[in-house]
């Protein structure tokens, strides 16, 4: 009986390894927790080509929206740990909503397989064309002199914009009012049409808009200034300190996905990166790749859980 079940444990290792070895034999889901037309779903449209120019296959994207990501991600832990179902993400699933939405339905931290950091990008101060406000200083000047009057949109509550414009307005000491949005996309359009007045937009969502004259840049914020923006000035630098953010977007499967699909799939998520004419892309969309190891990526996310905690505990931040 004993060799029987080691046998069968032998046959079963086998069957696994074969089936990595063949992955993907059939078409494999993208799953992005955004709507259409945000930064993450930018990112998985442009990476699924690649993959498939490599394998030949079919790499279909879902857009999943709702509750700031987390709807999503909870559909992707509990898809099969297959590989066929790959969950690409940015921060707010995975180091924002598990400190506002009481029961998610995943640990960030143990549900899922991490594969690799895929593009990082900071968030761009955007107002208007037509806007009065020429730079950080105006707007700081306005907050102070009309606290709660001004108006800054969001791709959603809990999202990572809205963080930004929380942390801000903690680093800041003022106030103003959130107008959160379902998406980043509904939200640029409603900056542009100036139904409100300020967005720390993505520079994925947001960049191709600076440069085409609808929206200006008023700072970005990351520590430093971005290449495609060199005349746009750092939060920092208007003298704001500890004020650095850097959105990322990830690629993410089920855990229990075997470690053989799970190096495969980073490994060509890096190579398609590496690509001149993706990165020629991407620096078009303001975003730098990054490809970490699945190690790296899993420490940077235990950090920014800590980060983002302290700023929500800090500004008691709730979500409906």
């Amino acid at each position: 009986m004993k060799k029987w079940f080691t046998t069968l444990a032998l046959g079963l290792a086998v069957s696994a390894s074969a089936q990595a070895q063949n992955w993907p034999a059939k078409p494999v889901t993208m799953l992005v927790p955004f709507p259409p037309g945000g930064s993450t779903d930018l990112i998985a449209r442009t990476v699924a080509p690649k993959l498939q120019d490599k394998f030949g296959g079919t790499f279909v994207i879902e857009n999943k929206p709702g509750a700031g990501g987390t709807l999503g991600a909870g559909q992707a832990k509990r898809a099969a740990p297959d590989g066929y179902t790959v969950l690409v993400s940015s921060l707010g699933p995975f180091v924002i909503g598990p400190h506002l939405v009481k029961e998610p339905g995943y640990n960030a931290l143990k549900d899922f397989e991490y594969i690799t950091v895929a593009v990082q990008a900071p968030n761009v101060l955007v107002v208007n064309a037509n806007s009065q406000l020429r730079d950080m200083k105006g707007v700081l000047d306005y907050l102070k002199s009309n606290p709660g009057r001004m108006t800054f949109a969001s791709a959603g509550n809990g999202t990572s914009d809205h963080l930004t414009a929380e942390l801000f307005w903690q680093e800041t000491g003022t106030q103003a009012t959130h107008v959160p949005y379902k998406g980043g996309a509904p939200a640029i359009v409603d900056v542009m049409g100036g139904q409100v007045d300020v967005y720390f937009a993505n520079a994925a969502s947001s960049l191709n808009y600076v440069t085409g004259g609808k929206l200006k840049a008023l700072a970005v914020s990351s520590s430093q200034r971005m290449p495609e923006l060199p005349n746009v000035a750092t939060v920092g630098e208007a003298g704001i300190k500890n004020f650095n953010v850097v959105e990322w977007n990830g690629f993410f499967l089920p855990a229990g996905a075997s470690p053989e699909v799970v190096a495969k799939l980073q490994d060509l998520v890096q190579k398609a990166l590496a690509r001149p004419d993706t990165r020629e892309k991407l620096a078009k969309l303001g975003l730098s790749p990054v490809g970490s190891s699945a190690e790296d990526f899993a420490k940077f996310v235990d950090a920014e859980q800590t980060r983002w905690a302290e700023v929500v505990k800090t500004n008691n931040i709730q979500v409906n």
